[in-house]
């Protein structure tokens, strides 16, 4: 038996409230209008950003978004080169040093002994460290990592190949009241790390979405 269609208003309102439909906000968010830093280092080609550096370039610096953005959901596959390296996602972060692009702020860490870390750049260090017995369980170093953060409120949870690597309210930082203290928005950046004769880090597949 053929069942009777919906009509069209309630149809609306059920795929309006279905749990499994989201925006997706990763075309807007990828334009490379949206995206100033050292472009001889980074590189965004559709749904990837790629930063590589030839040299040590003898601070971190990082690929900036334009818009600032509160709470979200990032996922994407990430790979450092040869294990060689370290990176990361700021979020909630500020410019300090708009020549260099230095910033400060949250960032969810890419790095041998840090992965899946949420750390502090310029603002205190550790804010929560993975556990090192889970990175080496769960992060493959020379090869493709799933990597997700997802940011609401002052709570971060980030997952590398689907297990949680950090996942709570993050605490103050030294000379912060509370929590709440931290900006409620801020760019979103990634990060070439210094210290390093050369290093290459690959963002694929990447897919955002804002979640207020």
């Amino acid at each position: 038996m053929r069942l009777p269609r919906l009509p069209l208003v309630l149809s609306a309102l059920f795929l309006v409230g279905s749990p499994l439909l989201r925006a997706d906000d990763t075309q807007e968010f990828l334009d490379p209008k949206n995206w100033e830093g050292n472009m001889d280092i980074w590189k965004i080609e559709k749904d990837s950003i790629t930063g590589e550096t030839k040299k040590d370039p003898g601070f971190n610096t990082f690929l900036c978004s334009k818009e600032k953005y509160k709470d979200f959901e990032l996922t994407f596959k990430v790979k450092l080169t040869d294990g060689i390296g370290n990176s990361g996602v700021q979020f909630r972060s500020e410019v300090t040093d708009a020549k260099k692009f230095v910033v400060k702020g949250l960032q969810a860490d890419i790095g041998k002994g840090y992965w899946g870390s949420l750390y502090g750049e310029g603002v205190g260090g550790m804010v929560m460290a993975s556990d090192p017995k889970v990175i080496d369980k769960v992060v493959k170093e020379k090869e493709v990592n799933d990597y997700q953060i997802i940011a609401k409120g002052s709570k971060v949870t980030i997952k590398i190949n689907g297990e949680a690597m950090v996942d709570g309210d993050y605490p103050k930082l030294p000379g912060k009241k509370d929590a709440k203290d931290f900006a409620a928005d801020g760019i979103i950046a990634f990060q070439a790390h210094a210290g390093y004769p050369k290093m290459k880090v690959e963002f694929m597949e990447v897919k955002f979405t804002k979640l207020k």
